[in-house]
Formats: structure tokens, sequence, C-alpha cells
């Protein structure tokens, strides 16, 4: 039987408790009812630009003292909202129970001083956010904040978190679409922020709802100039496609659609047998922390090892370690998978027939597997490598690497640290958005471009003040 959960609808310091409608989960075994969308959407959007005004009667210090507040009251041992959100999401995610509780014990830390003002300044400039800055004689700028509407993902909890956060940063208005994989914890968040202040500025600009991807009579009715001037998007092809046919003159599209990521990794990993099990064992972070759930996770790595008798013997020693580092890592980063895709399964399967052209490590269950390709190519189902499973590609030269990256690339996990400054520009030229030392995929800075823009100054308006 189908377990049915309410999420409320979140309306600028207001919790409306209307639960008319039913809408399934990503997982069969769970549904929840929430309100129509359609019927608040004058309350959704913002009355006028002017409502803005208000942030703009507090400081950058006072944003940054609200967050810190906000931050200890979002503790899963403490928090309702959030326990009830981390009980759905354990139905509804593709993550295990032990990733998705570690994960929920991470977010206070988003909220902490030290970390909102350093996104700010890095990826803003606090000065710019507080006032009128000169760049030259006669010429001021300012960062304002804008009505958007935020498209967020569900595969990690934090999504949400870091679009809350941002949000306040830069004194904007959000109305956040809750995935239906996750939409209870944006929500929960929104609540506690009520809960703490609820006339507060910050407060009064979040509006957290659950609308059925496509709703036209909906989306054509919010997706207007005079309601929102950004959508800030996170989603696949077809979701933002989808999107885009709503632009117009006076809106400004983000989008933080899926990339794929990878890694190189040179011969000096191979001078031993120890160090090949340590460079295997921070391969393993980069493909098996959450699951590989993440855009950030590495799906193919091409190791320089050499294509000849020798080399793949390298690499299917490699292989053996990575596939070992991988059902090591700990329970709070990575799991069997809990859903592991059959169609992805099937690929692996047939490879087993094709000794020749490939070795197969695991796979036989939901443990995640490692395939090595005899030759320099990458497995055909690339793009599908997903539940902790990586394709091994033995290269003879980095060239080879470099010529697979394209505008679908995200994250490149390089070793050693010196061949990624030999590299980097040139994998920049290819479309390459983040290259990181081999182990840190996982751990991208929140004070730095994501997705090859910088998405907080995209998400401000930029106003000039001219005297000439």
């Amino acid at each position: 039987m189908a377990n049915y959960f309410q999420v409320p609808l979140i309306i600028r310091g207001q919790v409306i408790e209307d639960f008319a409608q039913t809408f399934g989960g990503r997982q069969n075994a769970s549904q929840f009812n929430t309100a129509d969308a359609n019927n608040y959407l004058e309350q959704i959007v913002a009355g006028k630009p002017s409502d803005m005004a208000d942030l703009y009667s507090i400081s950058f210090d006072d944003i940054v003292d609200y967050l810190e507040q906000l931050g200890p009251r979002l503790m899963l041992s403490d928090n309702a909202y959030l326990q009830e959100a981390f009980e759905l999401s354990k139905k509804t995610s593709g993550l295990s129970e032990s990733i998705l509780r570690h994960a929920y014990e991470l977010i206070p830390s988003f909220f902490e001083r030290k970390n909102t003002t350093q996104v700010a300044q890095n990826t803003v400039g606090i000065n710019f956010l507080e006032g009128w800055v000169s760049i030259r004689d006669g010429v001021k700028v300012r960062a304002f904040g804008a009505r958007a509407v935020h498209i967020i993902a569900g595969n990690v909890p934090i999504v949400g978190v870091a679009t809350i956060v941002r949000n306040a940063l830069t004194r904007s208005d959000a109305i956040i679409k809750s995935p239906s994989n996750d939409p209870l914890t944006t929500a929960a968040i929104a609540r506690t922020m009520i809960d703490m202040a609820p006339t507060h500025p910050l407060t009064k600009h979040v509006t957290v709802a659950y609308w059925k991807g496509g709703d036209k009579a909906f989306e054509e009715r919010l997706y207007q100039p005079k309601n929102i001037e950004k959508i800030v998007a996170w989603g696949g092809f077809a979701s933002i496609k989808h999107i885009s046919g709503y632009l117009q003159p006076g809106i400004d599209l983000i989008t933080l659609d899926p990339k794929q990521s990878g890694t190189i990794i040179g011969a000096e990993a191979f001078e031993s047998a120890a160090q090949m099990k340590r460079i295997a064992e921070r391969a393993a972070l980069d493909v098996g922390v959450f699951n590989q759930e993440g855009c950030v996770n590495a799906r193919v790595i091409y190791l320089v090892c050499g294509t000849d008798e020798k080399g793949l013997n390298a690499a299917k020693m490699f292989g053996e370690l990575l596939f070992e580092a991988i059902q090591q890592l700990p329970d709070t980063l990575s799991t069997p998978h809990r859903s592991f895709n059959p169609t992805l399964k099937e690929e692996i399967d047939a490879l087993r027939f094709m000794a020749d052209d490939y070795t197969v490590i695991g796979g036989r269950g939901s443990e995640g597997a490692v395939i090595i390709s005899h030759e320099s190519e990458q497995v055909d189902f690339a793009r599908s490598l997903s539940c902790r499973v990586a394709n091994i590609v033995p290269i003879d030269s980095v060239d080879t690497a470099v010529k697979s990256v394209n505008a679908y690339t995200q994250t490149i996990g390089i070793y050693p640290d010196s061949l990624k400054e030999e590299l980097r520009d040139r994998l920049a030229f290819h479309g390459a958005q983040r290259l990181v030392s081999l182990g840190g995929a996982v751990n991208p800075p929140a004070d730095a471009p994501q997705d090859g823009i910088e998405t907080m100054r995209r998400m401000c308006k930029w106003i000039v003040d001219d005297t000439q």
C-alpha cells in the first residue's frame, strides 16, 4: 500500500495546509498530498517590484545574523519538519538511509557565519550587495536582488539548502518549486524560518510550492515578466527545453543542467603497487560518494598506463583496486544502490560475453561495477553510468582524454596536480568547467562558479549609476 505524506504550501511566511491534490513520488512506495498551486498564484508571486524594498531595510550583517541563528534550528535531531522530510526522502530518494542521514546532518553548517560571508564575498562581493560601488569616476554599480523561480533538483537535499542561502545573501525573492523526489526538505527549512522570525523580510521572501512540471495553465500565468525576472533551473534536457518555451524579454534563464564528470590519471600513479592502491582509494571517492547520484561524480576514468599488454594488465589491476575501494567506503558516503538501474545491469551483463573487448569487475548485484575497456574507447552507454559503475579506459597519451571533453563535461578529477596545471587551459577550451585534485570531485566549493557560470552574480540585477 502506498504511503501518503502531506506537503504544505509555504507562501511568504504563511503555511497553507491545503492538501487537495495527490501526486506520486519517484518511487512507487510513496505519494504526497499538497495544494493546487493554481488556486494561489496571486499570493505566490510578489505583487509588485517595490515589494522588494523591505529587503533593503536590513544590512548585510543582519542577513548573516539571521542565517547564523537559523542554522542551529536545522539540526535533524531537533527539527520535526526535517525529520518528516527525512522519512519521506527515505522512500523517494535514490540515496540510502545512511547517506541521507549524513546529508541532513550537514545542513546547519551551510548557515554558519564564516561560510555565508565567504560565499557572498567570493561570488558577488559584499560591497556590491551592500551599496553602490564606484568602479571609476562617475560610474557606480550595485547588485540588486531579483524575483526568481527556482526549479531545484532532488538528487541530494543540499540543493534546496543552497537555494535558501543564495536567495538570502542576494536579497532576492524566491518561488521554489520542490522536486517530486524531495518535496519536503526545502519546505521544512521555510517552516523553521517562519517559526523563528515570521515577519522578517528574509522569511517573507521565500515561497515553496509543488506543481507538476508541464502544468501549462499554471506556468503560462507564472512565467510572466510582471511576476518574475529570473528562472534558475536544475533539470535535464527535456525540462530545460520546456522551460525555455516560456522565455521572453524581461526573463533571464539560468540553467544548472546535468553534466558528466570524469577522471584523468597520469602515469605517476603506476610507479608502485602501494601507489596504485592510494590513487584507487582517492578515485573511489569521486565515483562512489552519494552513490554516484551527482553531476560531480566520475563515470569514465582515463588511465595513462599504455594500451599494450603491460598497460592493459595495469588497468585491470587498478580496476580491482578501485572496485575494492568503492566497497570499503563508509556507509555515510556510499552503499550498494537501493534501486540499481535495470537497463544498466543488462548492459553490464552483455559485456561479460565480450571478454576480448572488456573486463567486468563486480556488477552481479547492486554493489556497483568497474568496466575496463581493452582499447582507448569508453563504453557506448557511458552517459548512463550510475549506481557506482565506472568505466576505466587505458590510453597512451593524455591527448585522448582531452579530446573526450566537451560542453557536457563538468568536473574532472586529475592526478597528479602537476598534470592538472599542465592541462587546465586545454581542458577549458574543450568545455571542462571544474578541474580538481583526484578525490575532491564531490566536495565543490560553495564560493566558486558552478557549471561554468557565476550563479549568484547571475541571480542579481546589476544596476549602473552613471554621472557624466
